[in-house]
């Protein structure tokens, strides 16, 4: 893909997920148009815990990062054990939102695009939770050598992301073929909008990460999550 149509993309996923803001929460609830009916969201659920689970056996104490906060639905985990959060999103939308929901005086917040966004710091944890799959893979190298600048030695990474489950989006959603890395999104009031999400493997994606120098060990819900904890090799 061209620079131009990169850019393009990443232009409308960030409004798309800004117009998001105030009905993101649904997604993660199982509410409206992510309904799929009481086995499938228990399901949704209880893999979801299992996420829960290992954040907090990773401890995320000391200065921690979040990147592409969102809502707060993870922020608010983290301020439980870090000694300070820093909260990183493009949309001043979600970044409302974030605030509302956590109230902490351990956390702070930077308006800014990833893509751009160079730490002033450096921190004990780096924290992401469905972010990867939005990153083009032309950027992915870059976007792993942007963690590395903001881990302080001897600092610790955790994220977790999508796996490929038709379920795992809105009813009236469909997923394109495994090869694609893009897809149509649309919201309540029926916009729509292109994104990039690209689904990934566990194993191919610890040897990808090894590649670039990184140890992880990621693990596989059964239907919908993943979730990686790991560190520079």
């Amino acid at each position: 893909m061209s620079v131009a149509g990169d850019t393009r993309i990443l232009r409308e996923q960030l409004e798309y997920y800004g117009a998001r803001a105030g009905e993101y929460d649904e997604w993660w609830l199982r509410q409206g148009r992510y309904d799929h009916g009481a086995a499938l969201n228990d399901q949704w659920r209880d893999e979801g815990q299992s996420i829960a689970r290992a954040l907090t056996e990773f401890q995320a104490a000391g200065r921690v990062l979040e990147l592409a906060c969102g809502t707060g639905i993870w922020t608010e985990q983290l301020a439980r054990t870090a000694a300070t959060v820093v909260a990183v999103d493009g949309s001043s939308e979600v970044l409302a939102v974030n605030r509302r929901r956590v109230l902490s005086p351990h956390v702070s917040y930077v308006q800014a695009d990833l893509f751009e966004w160079r730490p002033t710091e450096q921190f004990d944890a780096v924290f992401f939770s469905f972010w990867l799959s939005h990153v083009p893979p032309e950027r992915f190298e870059d976007f792993w050598r942007l963690v590395e600048r903001c881990l302080a030695p001897g600092g610790r990474v955790f994220f977790a992301d999508s796996r490929r489950e038709p379920s795992s989006t809105a009813r009236d959603h469909r997923l394109p073929g495994p090869e694609a890395t893009t897809l149509q999104r649309r919201l309540n009031d029926g916009r729509e909008y292109q994104i990039y999400k690209v689904f990934y493997d566990a194993p191919a994606l610890t040897d990808q990460l090894r590649t670039l120098g990184w140890d992880f060990v990621i693990h596989q819900t059964p239907h919908y999550f993943l979730y990686g904890v790991g560190h520079r090799a």
